[in-house]
């Protein structure tokens, strides 16, 4: 899933998308969010409306930032790896080996965009 510095694995597509589902959280669960942020009539008194929904925001924001960052790294590691494949196969193109590989990583890839 994510590694200790919070990126996701990007070379076992599977993890990968567990990764971003575990990111998702705090979107799967908005509605419980606003139930809980926004005071009703009687506790209005006693909440910030205003400062517990902008820490809400913030903090929807920052898990978008985090899941959009760790999308974008992983389609350019992956767009290197294809980059690199795609420049072995033109010194060998008849390496069946390598034409396969390149096609995995191509789908990968396709499948992040």
């Amino acid at each position: 899933m994510a590694a200790p510095d919070g990126t996701l694995n990007c070379e076992d597509f599977s993890m990968f998308q567990e990764g971003l589902k575990v990111m998702r959280t705090i979107d799967d669960r908005i509605v419980h969010a606003l139930n809980t942020t926004v005071p009703t009539v009687s506790f209005s008194g006693k909440v910030d409306a205003t400062q517990t929904c902008k820490e809400l925001y913030e903090s929807l924001m920052k898990a978008h930032l985090r899941r959009d960052k760790a999308i974008k790294a992983c389609i350019a590691q992956k767009s290197d790896v294809v980059a690199q494949l795609r420049e072995e196969r033109g010194k060998d193109s008849e390496n069946l080996k390598l034409i396969k590989q390149l096609r995995k990583e191509q789908t990968n890839v396709s499948k992040k965009s």
